[in-house]
């Protein structure tokens, strides 16, 4: 059979909303018409031309897909001829629905550990709802029903979440794993990798207690409109209470006033810029008179003024031990580690 212009959007499809690079896509695609005998071996595929004035699609893009293809022995081309299915035996073994908060350089290393993990091993749709619920709930109906295998979802949001285990719950629960956050009334078998963000800060406080006490008052730099769990401020405010800490809980860094002996913990990466412009800005030294602490570790904090102290979960592990969860079929719920390190701004 070939595969012409008029029939091939049944088997080719491009999904312009998805985060999926496009070549991934129709390499999803070609795999999922072969495991749904859309394909035969000997069929002929749209040539690179053809697809590139349907979807309007670079050469580049299309080559790539067709080559990787070629690469795991689907498809082969015979020159002047074209590209054809070469092999019906190939089956992945998952088709995932993978959706992000939003994607930062932390999200960045989940995504990568998750697909390296993964390989070859499953096809991923992957799609961002910018922290916004209405964008999550519409993103969840739409592909509730759709043919994955797995649901992996980060449920973050500036607001409306307390609505998010209604519309998780119409998921199965067998495909579900939640990523990062737990979410309460999720009901069902499912799995998940998550932090446990009261416990971790609490935790990782009462290992610094020592460096802490030096500082007369600990400061934590948490805007009203966040996505970060409320967790974070109540194994903050118990750390502090147990162990006899000053402290504050701080709407907004660029009007705080700041005042030598203080130690602020901030979770932005915009408040940590102008935490940092405002303490040089008033002559005081780093790690001595102020001291920082930064949530979520990155390569610009071991060298940003010599250094600056991180509490961080493990964002590889996490993606690592997600794909494993779908590569070994599991229903466990894992908490990620985190852990603390300490530079010269503590």
């Amino acid at each position: 059979m070939f595969l012409t212009l008029a029939n091939m959007g049944f088997v080719i499809k491009i999904n312009e909303y998805s985060k999926t690079p496009k070549y991934k896509q129709i390499i999803n695609s070609i795999i999922s018409g072969v495991e749904k005998e859309q394909l035969s071996a000997g069929d002929q595929l749209p040539s690179v031309n053809s697809l590139l004035i349907k979807f309007d699609i670079s050469r580049d893009t299309i080559v790539k897909a067709y080559e990787h293809l070629k690469e795991i022995g689907i498809i082969d081309s015979i020159p002047g001829k074209g590209y054809y299915v070469k092999s019906t035996n190939f089956r992945q073994k998952a088709k995932v629905f993978l959706l992000f908060n939003k994607l930062s350089v932390h999200k960045k290393i989940i995504y990568d550990a998750f697909t390296h993990t993964l390989g070859d091993q499953a096809a991923i749709d992957f799609f961002i709802y910018n922290s916004d619920f209405r964008l999550f709930k519409n993103l969840i109906l739409d592909h509730k029903d759709d043919n994955y295998t797995h649901f992996v979802i980060i449920p973050h949001f500036l607001e409306g979440g307390e609505f998010a285990s209604e519309f998780i719950n119409q998921l199965p629960k067998h495909k579900l794993i939640i990523l990062d956050r737990k979410v309460e009334g999720i009901t069902g078998d499912y799995a998940a990798v998550y932090q446990d963000f009261e416990e971790d800060i609490y935790r990782v406080l009462v290992e610094a207690v020592g460096l802490l006490e030096k500082y007369g008052k600990i400061k934590l730099i948490f805007p009203p409109y966040s996505y970060h769990p409320q967790e974070i401020v109540a194994g903050f405010e118990r750390f502090c209470t147990e162990y006899a800490f000053r402290y504050s809980v701080v709407n907004d860094i660029s009007i705080e006033p700041i005042q030598e002996n203080e130690v602020y913990i901030n979770l932005m990466e915009d408040d940590l810029v102008t935490l940092i412009k405002r303490v040089k800005g008033m002559g005081l030294k780093v790690g001595r008179e102020v001291g920082i602490i930064s949530y979520n570790e990155t390569p610009l904090k071991e060298i940003l003024l010599d250094g600056i102290t991180i509490i961080s979960t493990d964002f590889q592990q996490l993606g690592e031990t997600a794909a494993r969860l779908i590569l070994e079929n599991e229903k466990a719920h894992i908490a990620n580690p985190f852990h603390l390190v300490v530079r010269n701004s503590l």
